[in-house]
């Protein structure tokens, strides 16, 4: 009953909105982006192209708000926003002329009824790996969200999909998608054909493999657009990447870099990225890992651990957001599944696990930052919140 008086609450939340705000979708080219990861990335990717190619447009993710030219960061602490706030915010896409809004779309904004009264023109599946598991019950529960907004999506004529060929789950959204037209991408037909076999460079920040699928996914949507190469090409050699991911705050004489991974699979393809860079042959990789409290995902500690442990010398095991669990227990669940070789320290003030890591650092070795990203806040306990910035965080110890 209660779960059923909570649906009904949510479906009225979505339907008054499009009510108040006069179904401005229905005036403005809507995409949506989901996934587990790269959702931030390629909204702004998309964005970088649309503007390339002189198109007006709105954009809101994890990171901002974005209508036209004004812009603010997203401080509300929901990738997606609620059902008045999201149709207030293409409402003022629509005053404003814009041509496209592009919204990075979240399972747990799914459960909500967010995506409901919205006239979508467009829907992208990125990947999907185990994410929310505790709040959704299950890894299969966890897609069902995900792929009721494809089926929302399908109910309305000639819409646009755009799939990850590559990801073991694209055959669930491709028939999600109804009788909507389909179009499947890869890294490895974007590698092949838009950068005929790699003999093509789109610059530094793409050419690492999940950032080469976050690009075929925002070259799909933008040459549905009639959008050319050459276009592409130039918005994907001039973006200069998104706060808080894969971001290099120093190059030399060591690197320090802030990324929003937190996920296994995230850090593995983060840690694999940087060790595997020439300039780092012989030299160690340095991580600063925590895991988020709060019951979230506790199966995933251990597996990060070990993650870290097959590619970093030194392990700084720190708070990321504890909430109201024990921080300690959470670095010794991650440790658990450290395997022997690394150095391992726990250092629960996350300032000082930084600056220990970055004290540690010699001439060609890579400490990177994992967990908070873009974030603006660290969660404690008894709901409180501490302020943060890591990437300026970490660029004052380096002054001093």
């Amino acid at each position: 009953m209660i779960s059923f008086l909570k649906s009904i609450y949510h479906w009225c939340l979505a339907f008054l909105g499009n009510v108040i705000y006069g179904n401005p979708s229905r005036k403005i080219f809507v995409i949506g982006i989901t996934g587990t990861k790269g959702k931030s990335t390629v909204v702004e990717l998309i964005n970088a192209i649309l503007e390339k190619a002189g198109k007006k447009t709105a954009l809101t993710s994890s990171i901002r708000f974005k209508i036209d030219e004004e812009n603010q960061k997203n401080t509300t602490g929901n990738t997606m926003p609620g059902r008045l706030a999201l149709q207030s915010f293409l409402r003022k896409a629509v005053n404003k002329k814009c041509e496209y809004a592009i919204i990075e779309a979240t399972s747990q904004g799914f459960g909500q009824y967010r995506h409901k009264f919205i006239d979508w023109d467009a829907a992208i599946f990125l990947n999907l790996h185990p994410e929310h598991i505790e709040s959704h019950g299950s890894f299969e529960k966890y897609r069902n969200a995900k792929l009721s907004f494809f089926e929302y999506v399908a109910t309305h004529r000639r819409k646009l999909f755009f799939i990850n060929e590559a990801d073991e789950n694209a055959r669930y959204f491709a028939e999600a998608s109804g009788s909507g037209e389909v179009v499947f991408f890869s890294r490895e037909k974007f590698i092949e054909n838009e950068l005929n076999k790699g003999s093509e460079s789109i610059g530094d920040w793409l050419s690492s493999d999940f950032n080469l699928e976050n690009a075929a996914a925002a070259t799909a949507f933008a040459k549905s657009q009639g959008i050319s190469w050459s276009v592409i090409k130039q918005a994907l050699a001039f973006f200069k990447g998104v706060p808080g991911r894969m971001e290099t705050i120093q190059p030399e004489p060591f690197r320090v870099v802030v990324d929003y991974a937190h996920t296994p699979d995230s850090l593995e393809q983060i840690y694999k990225s940087l060790a595997a860079t020439p300039r780092d042959s012989g030299k160690k990789l340095i991580c600063v890992l925590g895991a988020a409290g709060g019951g979230r995902d506790k199966w995933k500690r251990p597996v990060m651990g070990k993650v870290a442990s097959r590619y970093c010398k030194l392990i700084f095991l720190t708070d990321e957001d504890p909430y109201d669990e024990n921080p300690t227990a959470i670095l010794d669940e991650i440790a658990s599944g450290i395997l022997p070789g690394p150095k391992v320290f726990k250092v629960l003030d996350r300032k000082e696990a930084i600056r220990q890591a970055l004290d540690s650092a010699k001439p060609g070795d890579t400490a990177i930052l994992t967990g908070k990203g873009s974030e603006t806040s660290i969660h404690i306990a008894h709901g409180k919140t501490i302020s943060w910035n890591e990437a300026e965080v970490v660029r004052d110890i380096l002054r001093k």
